[in-house]
């Protein structure tokens, strides 16, 4: 397991398609390095606008992978991570695969493999959505995933045609001027 005396590893999966969703995606990074107690944000993954995933009479979707470091239980995680959710204005309403004002997917917790009320880890599904592995591997490429492996193979399998890179605020003027 990725316990140490700093807590434990963990993955969260970010995607927002209504409102500002850029804005909400960037929102969530301060967020969950602000708060949730026993946690802290140690890496993050560029934003990426793709197709939404289920019905496609919705807005694309703005998604990105956050690194935390936490001592929290997975279950007390998925807690903090539903109360940022609430904050930002989701409500549940049971709706898979609508629209979301934001959404805060709990992906991996250290190297285990959980089946909990509520929380399966790694999350369902993950090895089937590019807008998850391929921010996963810009931000961990030596990541492993427990039950699937290494997850560079699992990335091979996509394209990347579907994700389209939103360049950070600022990003232009600092290639501009030679640091970017």
């Amino acid at each position: 397991m990725t316990t140490t005396s700093s807590g434990v590893q963990a993955y969260i999966g970010i995607g927002a398609n209504l409102g500002d969703p850029e804005a909400q995606v960037r929102e969530s990074f301060v967020r969950l390095a602000r708060d949730l107690p026993q946690t802290r944000l140690t890496g993050r993954s560029r934003l990426f606008r793709n197709p939404p995933m289920g019905p496609q009479d919705q807005p694309d979707y703005v998604n990105a992978v956050a690194r935390l470091q936490t001592r929290l239980a997975p279950l007390e995680l998925l807690e903090g991570l539903q109360a940022i959710e609430c904050a930002c204005g989701r409500e549940r309403d049971g709706t898979r695969w609508g629209p979301r004002l934001l959404d805060l997917d709990l992906l991996l917790f250290g190297d285990r493999q959980l089946e909990l009320p509520g929380l399966q880890v790694p999350h369902t599904g993950i090895a089937e959505r590019d807008f998850v592995v391929l921010p996963l591997l810009e931000l961990a490429p030596g990541l492993r995933i427990p039950g699937l492996g290494a997850l560079e193979p699992l990335a091979q399998r996509f394209d990347g045609a579907g994700l389209i890179p939103i360049k950070e605020p600022g990003e232009d003027k600092a290639i501009a001027e030679g640091r970017g």
